[in-house]
């Protein structure tokens, strides 16, 4: 590795406002190690576990807490513990399961996941989340196996992703993605070649790197960590293209090699597992092919417009019976990204490190807990009833 390399990404960061990519250099840096390294080893600080065990805000009214979506990531569990008992200190009950991406994990008496699937009868890519005592992973050998598959696929994204951001073959998705940004050649261009270094990033450290670091968030971290050199506002017009691509790639990946949502429910429901819809507003279509699930989120940080009509919606089909002796139950989800909080004031997402486990605005606004109370809904009753069908 040329012993120059640094002073050249300085020499570029100087005169960024100028964009001489010329002056930027091509090769994996030292900096780029030391990054990449950074952004995907597991090891926490002991600054970020701090601000993770002491949360800012904090919740003493709230006495029951129920929070079935939501993603430790790298984060050990024994510090959300502390992060949730400081957030709740009086609370009298609560279910707590972890929902990470395609991989089974487990929180006291309950484990979870949320599986990336496919729906069959529209065409496109959909979510369900799945709960299950503890005791039952063993006997989930087959759902397992699914998960493993979906995981290593869902996975590969990331590297069709960096292809568009750089590859030649891949121009016409980032010539899309540009006019859908408005971003100019020169964004185009800075982007490609840092993501190259990326992408050589991931091949020389394949070995080594762990597999739930192999998202495509890698690359919005990745582009964050130049702020160090680069100017703000610069780096904000870049991650706004980088969105464009990805979301580019993602309306083009293959469906083919996701289970099918109805095989996912019908492997759940054989070992007694929980299903329960996340964020619908999203996944319309699937609320109308009548899974077998427990539930639907009717409230989430990401689907909040049509939280009202959804709950009516549910009541009134339980009160019609149409789902017999298991009337669908309501959920809201915090969707906690706990990676989040690991993050440097200014690289945080605003909205996303909002959010918390179990924190749910929307059981306590006055227009909504109006007509649930009516249906005698609450955290407490849906809690109790979700734990006696997972036994």
């Amino acid at each position: 590795m040329p012993e120059t390399s640094m002073e050249q990404l300085k020499a570029g960061a100087r005169i960024c406002t100028e964009i001489d990519l010329s002056s930027i250099p091509r090769e994996v840096t030292d900096w780029d190690i030391e990054t990449f390294l950074a952004l995907t080893c597991a090891g926490i600080t002991p600054e970020q576990r701090e601000a993770v065990r002491n949360p800012v805000a904090r919740f003493p009214r709230q006495e029951y807490v129920l929070a079935v979506h939501w993603h430790p990531e790298h984060v050990p569990m024994d510090m959300i513990s502390d992060r949730i008992n400081a957030m709740y200190p009086n609370r009298r009950d609560e279910l707590i399961i972890p929902t990470q991406h395609n991989q089974i994990l487990t929180w006291g008496d309950y484990s979870g996941v949320e599986v990336d699937c496919y729906s069959h009868g529209f065409n496109r890519k959909v979510q369900l989340l799945i709960h299950m005592r503890a005791d039952q992973v063993e006997r989930a050998g087959v759902l397992s196996n699914m998960l493993k598959h979906t995981f290593k696929y869902r996975s590969s994204q990331l590297f069709e992703y960096l292809d568009a951001l750089c590859e030649p073959e891949w121009a016409d998705r980032r010539h899309a993605a540009a006019a859908v940004a408005g971003s100019d050649e020169d964004i185009v261009d800075f982007t490609s070649i840092h993501a190259c270094r990326l992408k050589a990033l991931l091949t020389q450290n394949e070995t080594r790197t762990p597999q739930d670091a192999i998202k495509n968030k890698l690359v919005r971290n990745y582009l964050d960590c130049l702020r160090e050199f680069y100017d703000a506002r610069f780096i904000n017009k870049v991650q706004v293209y980088a969105k464009a691509v990805k979301e580019v790639v993602k309306e083009n990946f293959s469906l083919a090699y996701f289970y099918r949502a109805s095989e996912v429910v019908e492997e759940a429901r054989s070992i007694g597992a929980g299903v329960v819809i996340p964020h619908p507003e999203q996944f319309w279509p699937i609320l109308l092919r009548n899974y077998d699930v427990d539930g639907i989120e009717v409230w989430n940080p990401q689907s909040q417009q049509y939280t009202e009509f959804l709950i009516n919606v549910v009541l009134d089909q339980n009160r019609r019976g149409y789902h017999k002796d298991r009337p669908m139950l309501i959920f809201m989800g915090d969707d906690c990204h706990m990676s989040e909080k690991l993050k440097r004031p200014e690289e945080q997402d605003k909205e996303k490190v909002s959010r918390e486990i179990g924190l749910q605005p929307a059981w306590d606004d006055l227009g909504i807990a109006k007509g649930l109370i009516m249906s005698g809904v609450s955290r407490k009753t849906v809690m109790d009833e979700y734990r006696s069908r997972l036994g």
